[in-house]
């Protein structure tokens, strides 16, 4: 925060508040803040709620139009709000946008956490436009367009608060990954339009809460994942999906053990899975909300492929291939 908040408060005042939210941190960050800047406000949690709950929280606290999610790790670049507003201000029907998204420590490449748009496979994989699975693309100006994409990255997301509060926010109880998308998901299938608009352009560290390669993290990304498709299917696919997921699940967590020789990452897998399983039916009034308000059972921005294979069958590495 300390390096970052900064470059927020000089790129950022102009459009808008810029408030700090502390998930009970022990480091001293709102103390840097009280002293270093007294003038952007704050909120102090009374513990670590965790990505999804604590923004909740947090955002309860804020009234605005629109909210700005923003991670701690983002270096802004001048105006990037602007176009942002503008097209939120001129597209009612849209719920919620994000800026291109690139590598701080490449500034030349996309960031691997949401590049220029995220897309869903019809398994559940989530891929980007400029990143599938550990391909991170260069920016050449190639997804240099406005898109309309299934989800939009919580490093960066701007969001109507009536649209964030009419589908009850990120869902507290995933703590941390796959919330956002879980959201969109949700928007969209309510008919509302999520947008990439690459005009705007942030630099993104990524990993700060978790490194890549993290159990903690593969736990949370498989159990999370499994839970956001129980949500948010439609009964003629949830049987289908759930059985091939089983398969590509277990045949991932074979490759981390007998491949890879990663026993802490193939038993996070196994537990992420076994943690869906226990708790999958404290999400059943969850899948009956949204059937009930779905407009349509198929979103664009869900393909209708399987990203697996167009990736490790097909070699089609970039998502100006697929």
């Amino acid at each position: 925060m300390e390096k970052y908040l900064p470059n927020v408060i000089q790129n950022s005042s102009e459009d808008g508040e810029v408030w700090v939210a502390d998930n009970a941190s022990t480091d001293g960050s709102l103390a840097f803040v009280h002293e270093k800047f007294p003038t952007v406000k704050t909120i102090k949690l009374d513990r670590n709620y965790g990505f999804a709950e604590g923004y909740n929280r947090a955002l309860a606290e804020i009234k605005s139009d629109y909210y700005v999610l923003l991670n701690s790790d983002v270096e802004v670049t001048h105006h990037w709000l602007t176009p942002l507003i503008e097209y939120m201000d001129n597209h009612q029907d849209v719920a919620a946008c994000q800026p291109k998204l690139l590598s701080m420590a490449d500034k030349d490449s996309f960031e691997y956490a949401g590049a220029s748009g995220g897309y869903l496979d019809r398994y559940g994989y989530p891929f980007c436009r400029g990143r599938i699975f550990d391909t991170v693309e260069r920016d050449n100006g190639q997804y240099d367009y406005l898109a309309d994409v299934l989800w939009a990255t919580g490093a960066c997301l701007m969001i109507r608060s009536k649209d964030y509060w009419d589908e009850g926010g990120l869902d507290g109880r995933f703590f941390a990954h796959n919330e956002e998308i879980d959201l969109c998901w949700r928007l969209r299938q309510r008919g509302r339009r999520i947008v990439c608009l690459p005009e705007s352009v942030v630099y993104h560290v990524g990993g700060g809460t978790l490194p890549k390669a993290n159990p903690m993290k593969t736990y949370l990304n498989f159990r999370n994942n499994l839970t956001m498709l129980y949500k948010n299917l439609p009964d003629n696919e949830l049987g289908r999906v759930m059985r091939v997921r089983w398969l590509l699940d277990y045949v991932a967590a074979a490759k981390l053990l007998i491949i890879d020789h990663n026993w802490q990452e193939c038993k996070a897998v196994i537990r992420g899975r076994r943690a869906f399983y226990r708790w999958r039916h404290e999400f059943d009034n969850d899948r009956r909300l949204i059937a009930k308000t779905r407009r349509a059972d198929k979103v664009p921005e869900r393909v209708n492929y399987s990203i697996l294979w167009q990736y490790y069958v097909k070699g089609h590495k970039h998502f100006s291939d697929l």
